[in-house]
């Protein structure tokens, strides 16, 4: 009963997560603009429609190298561009085509957005588009930069200081940075409180991965680490659904951010860990904690941590006879994940699969907007196709094995990345399917890889195998956004690099050692 307060409190915040990871796919939106116009308008012309606003010719807008004609109050005809406007020296009559001269402007009076989908978001609120458009899609990898960054710092800082404080700390950060970015002045301050956010959103997901695992007991610990994603899932749902009604940036950012509020009204409830504070030598607190478990769970046998720890050191000093004692005291680093070829292939490996994992991950999150039909609905049920994947991970790692199962999913993720380029694109519905079922393909790869690594090196360099994994999956998902972008090069070529990279991961998984039901190595 206590671990399950415990799990559900914790996991529950890491929908807090999910929101932040992808609110930006919605508050940085660019609708359809044109150029600003110096006066008042008296007539519009759009091809063979006329209109007296310009507000009436956005139902009729389709590509970004249309223009409008316009017609001021004075009497002067302008055609306006996305990124540049024109006035025509001979305003006789108002026609679509003209073929006199005309003198070129840039877009000094700033810009005319299409509101009728969004009222606002941050490219509308500082015109971040034609120069300043670089600016809008920095946002993204600035975030997941952070993150990188996040993950590192409060990794490193939980070991230190302990789980539970990191945890208060990042979960109230989560909060008052989220309500902070809604009330941001400028494009500056927006990226720098953003920044922030990523940072403690990180470190509150690895805080809370290590946290859960050292509370659950080894018969539930597979299933509890893997559903973490689960309710990252769930948080990227309730993006698509504060997206569907909130159509104001700042508005919806602050029903983001008060999503958890109730996690971080509750969050100083959470016991530290019995492990971290045995770890500290801090008997006392641990036995409190310990004592507590029991009252909660309604164990009548006591368990003395005194009488644990008397015999740990006991197997301790018997273990130290000998030379053991100057094997187990070196420092180990990053290099030792290279000592031979043989482990430095399965390093190479590993790092691969948590690269193509994130990127995928990322991939097809992030473009699941720009698949056509409603770009709410195509999100939510990105999110929500990511709830079976995980019982079918679960399942698959326990019947079939960690390798068995990775090996298919990834393959069949690069199969589903080729199958959706030789999709019609009129065929939205049959297009969205694919992309879930790529999703879900590659989101079973990316929840067994946490567990496999972790089964695949000896414990002295455990620890910084999975550390260094997650860190190539932090940079899988900043490298992400910039591949989504490469669709104004090729619509399908974020599609190629995920499915050459989850092929290139799948082949080189092959060999890849089995490591179901084998005991955990120690040297």
């Amino acid at each position: 009963r206590f671990q399950a307060c415990v799990y559900f409190a914790s996991v529950f915040q890491a929908m807090s997560c999910g929101i932040h990871y992808l609110a930006s796919v919605f508050m940085a939106v660019t609708p359809n603009f044109v150029c600003g116009i110096p006066g008042n308008v008296s007539s519009v012309l759009f091809y063979n429609s006329s209109e007296s606003s310009i507000e009436d010719i956005w139902t009729l807008w389709t590509s970004a190298e249309n223009y409008i004609v316009v017609q001021l109050e004075n009497g002067e005809i302008w055609e306006l561009n996305q990124c540049s406007r024109s006035k025509r020296e001979v305003s006789l009559d108002l026609a679509y085509e003209y073929k006199g001269n005309k003198s070129g402007f840039s877009c000094s009076d700033g810009f005319l957005y299409d509101d009728t989908k969004w009222k606002s978001t941050v490219v509308t609120q500082w015109d971040l588009v034609c120069d300043r458009e670089w600016l809008a899609k920095l946002i993204q990898p600035t975030f997941m930069l952070g993150v990188l960054i996040g993950a590192v710092i409060f990794g490193d800082i939980a070991d230190r200081l302990g789980r539970q404080r990191v945890i208060w700390f990042t979960s109230a950060g989560q909060f008052v940075f989220g309500i902070a970015v809604a009330f941001t002045f400028d494009y500056y301050s927006f990226v720098i409180v953003r920044f922030l956010l990523a940072m403690v959103s990180s470190g509150y997901l690895v805080v809370a991965f290590v946290y859960v695992t050292e509370f659950v007991g080894i018969k539930a610990r597979t299933w509890a680490s893997m559903h973490v994603h689960a309710f990252f899932a769930m948080g990227i749902m309730i993006v698509a659904l504060v997206g569907f009604l909130v159509r104001t940036w700042w508005v919806y950012q602050i029903f983001l951010s008060i999503a958890t509020l109730p996690f971080v009204l509750c969050c100083w409830m959470l016991p530290e860990t019995p492990f971290w504070l045995l770890s500290e030598e801090r008997y006392e607190d641990a036995q409190k904690v310990i004592n507590i478990m029991a009252r909660w769970n309604k164990v009548s046998t006591p368990c003395k941590v005194s009488e644990l720890y008397s015999v740990q050191q006991d197997d301790l000093v018997s273990s130290r006879t000998g030379d053991n004692d100057t094997s187990s005291t070196r420092k180990h680093n990053i290099l030792d994940l290279f000592c031979n070829w043989h482990i430095a292939r399965r390093t190479i490996t590993v790092w691969l699969i948590w690269f193509t994992g994130s990127l995928g991950y990322y991939v097809f999150s992030l473009s699941s907007v720009s698949l056509g039909g409603n770009e709410y609905l195509n999100l939510f049920l990105i999110g929500a196709v990511e709830l079976p994947c995980y019982i079918i991970a679960c399942i698959g790692m326990d019947k079939l094995g960690r390798r068995n199962t990775l090996i298919p999913f990834l393959i069949l993720s690069a199969l589903i990345c080729v199958l959706i380029m030789f999709i019609p694109q009129d065929f939205n519905i049959l297009i969205i399917l694919a992309n879930m079922a790529g999703k879900f393909s590659i989101g079973v790869a990316f929840g067994l890889i946490y567990l496999y690594t972790a089964e695949l090196y000896p414990t002295i360099v455990r620890s910084l195998a999975v550390g260094s994994g997650s860190m190539m999956c932090r940079v899988g998902s900043v490298v992400a956004p910039f591949c989504v972008y490469l669709r104004s090069v090729w619509i399908f070529m974020p599609l190629l690099l995920v499915g050459i990279m989850a092929l290139l991961s799948g082949i080189l998984t092959i060999m890849l050692p089995e490591t179901l039901g084998k005991p955990l190595t120690n040297t």
